[in-house]
């Protein structure tokens, strides 16, 4: 039976960490009994791991194609993986599975956390010798624990002691999981248990991605199952939803309240398409003697995703505390409870990247992964400050207390929102048209805006209008001036079809009415075509010039193209605007490409320094 789990992305360890993988180009039962019982153990409750039998590992990484095994050592692979599982004290038995990779027989096991914790392997396989020990992943290496050892110590304090949510709940029957959100799932993450979810049962299809254990008779769901597949966790789970607030001052009782349920997947994309919709906005401010404005937003979208995820990752769903936001003038604050596991505290929350030694929900942080909702170990605070430091924001704050009660974090405006909003105040506008479109700060007042009888100004007001979208939606709608399908239009915006991005960027322009369905009494019709509405039309922008264009990662560049021949180098801004730079050397174009930064690389390399115009 497949795994649920992408095996393409697991190869390439994109999903789950490498420290969590182990490659063996060949078979070595002694060496492979101690890497699963290390895994059963998982001292660290990362949730076990994976051992990848006929792949070779350099520098690190799986080395593709791989070596591959012959057929006829499959079989045999797993019928002696049975016979080790009985060795190992108490008995324990990994899931292993058999995949062709680039044309060659390889086997994955998948080695889970165990429930029984710890376990013991024999030290060797040899008849004369029965000694056992106890076997733990340190980084990369599995390793013998040695008697009176710290490693020793930790272990045994795990004894019978499984993470919340891995456990059953026994207040929740194996009905109460959705086999569509099931099913979803896997599509989303394209494992090939999809396509046997169908042909199997619905308790095996459970069994098999370790959502539901117990006999056959009294099998129940795990929590980890109810949070992510069950439509209202929170009947199992008061604390299972996130409450923002939105204040519209400092002080005083002036604010919006929303409450988002759902499953734990869906309450994130939510929060965080309303937060993207409603509250981001692209910020310009002209500095006198500069050509460009500098453009940014008063929120990186990056941060706040990656702090909200971290907050539904790491908290407790034993507490009846919800999620809470709390979006202020001046910040945004996410309070979880409880507080980070030991040992880190509230001064190690000073630094820039915290690698906690122990993991409160480990399942619940494997199915994030593998949606691609957060990273790897270690990498959710760096990707906080590099996000807001490359859009020139504050750096971020996080605060706990000595007891670890709670866990606070704290994104700061961009510290020239304040001063774009006095520069506005100060001017003033010139006319009705340039009034209005200062006043645009969201989606919804553009479409205020475009409904209304102002037809004069709109073409005082249509450039800077459409520099207050986003480049993906106007690349949206200038395709679908003519009916697509939803695979042509993530094809064009070069987006992985999947229901995140579809939430993000597609459903929010269907809603506000834009964007409309070819067959609109249904949704899900395999027939389905979208098509921009006549008053999206208005919005469709100008094509761009010739040069072949390169999507780029960067929070004020949205793309850049370059004619190494004429030395012509073209950077297109998210705001919209366009512009060519004259006589820039090859090497100036690979330096933008290869920064770190690329809207640094370009304050200082570029903006300045070749002759320019805009197209």
């Amino acid at each position: 039976m497949a795994l649920p789990i992408n095996i393409d992305e697991l190869l390439y360890g994109h999903t789950v960490e490498w420290d969590r993988i182990e490659l063996k180009k060949g078979w070595n039962p002694e060496d492979i009994i101690h890497s699963f019982c290390a895994f059963a153990n998982d001292i660290n409750n990362w949730d076990g791991g994976y051992i990848v039998i006929g792949v070779e590992e350099e520098n690190g990484v799986a080395k593709l194609p791989p070596l591959g095994l012959r057929l006829e050592q499959l079989d045999a692979i797993q019928k002696r993986l049975i016979e080790l599982s009985y060795k190992i004290s108490p008995a324990y038995i990994p899931i292993s599975q058999p995949y062709i990779k680039d044309g060659k027989h390889i086997l994955i096991i998948w080695a889970p956390a165990g429930d029984n914790r710890p376990y013991k392997a024999p030290v060797s396989l040899s008849e004369k010798k029965s000694e056992k020990a106890w076997y733990i992943k340190r980084g990369s290496k599995t390793i013998k624990v040695k008697d009176g050892s710290e490693e020793e110590r930790r272990l045994l304090e795990l004894t019978a002691r499984i993470p919340f949510d891995d456990r059953i709940n026994q207040s929740a029957t194996i009905d109460d999981l959705s086999l569509q959100l099931i099913q979803s799932h896997l599509k989303e993450v394209m494992s090939s248990l999809y396509d046997e979810s169908t042909k199997i049962s619905f308790q095996d299809l459970c069994k098999q991605m370790k959502i539901a254990k117990g006999p056959v008779e009294n099998l129940r769901p795990t929590n980890v199952g109810l949070l992510l597949f069950n439509e209202h966790p929170d009947n199992f789970f008061a604390g299972a939803k996130i409450e923002l607030v939105i204040h519209k001052g400092k002080v005083g009782k002036d604010y919006i309240e929303k409450i988002f349920t759902g499953s734990i997947v869906e309450q994130v994309r939510d929060v965080l398409n309303f937060i993207n919709s409603n509250i981001i906005q692209e910020q310009v401010s002209k500095a006198s003697g500069q050509a460009e404005a500098i453009r940014f937003f008063n929120y990186p979208y990056q941060a706040i995703e990656e702090t909200l995820v971290n907050a539904v990752y790491h908290r407790s769903y034993e507490r009846e505390n919800p999620v809470e936001i709390q979006i202020h003038p001046d910040k945004i604050e996410i309070l979880s409870f409880p507080g980070p596991m030991p040992p880190v505290d509230k001064e190690m929350l000073k630094n820039e990247r915290v690698v906690a030694r122990e993991y409160r929900n480990r399942k619940l942080g494997g199915f994030l992964k593998e949606l691609k909702l957060t990273e790897g170990r270690g990498t959710g605070f760096p990707i906080i400050y590099h996000s807001l430091e490359a859009n020139g924001s504050p750096p971020p704050v996080f605060e706990t207390d000595d007891n670890r009660s709670y866990f606070l974090s704290i994104i700061k405006i961009h510290p020239l929102v304040q001063q774009v909003e006095l520069q506005r105040a100060k001017d003033g506008v010139e006319d009705r048209a340039e009034d209005k479109v200062q006043s645009i700060s969201s989606l919804s007042d553009i479409d205020n805006y475009l409904r209304s009888e102002d037809n004069q100004g709109w073409t005082y007001v249509e450039s800077e209008i459409r520099n207050r979208l986003d480049k993906t939606i106007l690349n949206i709608l200038t395709y679908c001036i003519e009916p697509k399908t939803r695979e042509e239009l993530f094809n064009e915006i070069q987006l992985f079809n999947n229901t995140k991005n579809f939430n993000r960027h597609i459903k929010p322009i269907i809603e506000i009415g834009w964007l409309q369905l070819t067959i609109p009494d249904k949704p899900t019709s395999k027939n389905q075509k979208y098509k921009t509405s006549d008053i999206a039309n208005r919005l469709v922008e100008p094509k761009k010039t010739g040069i072949e264009w390169i999507p780029v990662d960067s929070s004020n560049i949205a793309s850049v193209g370059y004619d190494a021949e004429n030395k012509i180098l073209e950077i297109e801004f998210h705001h919209g605007a366009i512009y060519q730079y004259i006589d820039v050397p090859k090497e100036v174009f690979e330096g933008l490409m290869s920064a770190g930064s690329l809207g640094s690389y370009f304050m200082y390399n570029i903006k300045n320094e070749y002759k320019y115009q805009k197209i």
